[in-house]
């Protein structure tokens, strides 16, 4: 891989380790359960997404 595609998982990785802590922070403000489940949905894609870009640095 080279040094510009790792900075760019680097990017990846740190904007959906954001994305997740954020769906994260607001459930706890949310009150609406349809609501709540939608963003624990997006919390979980994030966190879905973040595990496969950490895995293409194990190869």
């Amino acid at each position: 891989m080279t040094s510009k595609e790792l900075l760019y998982l680097e990017d990846a990785l740190g904007h959906e380790e954001f994305f997740k802590s954020k769906c994260n922070e607001t459930l706890s403000a949310l009150q609406d359960e349809n609501l709540k489940h939608c963003v624990e949905q997006m919390a979980q894609t994030h966190g879905q997404i973040f595990s496969s870009l950490y895995s293409l640095l194990n190869c």
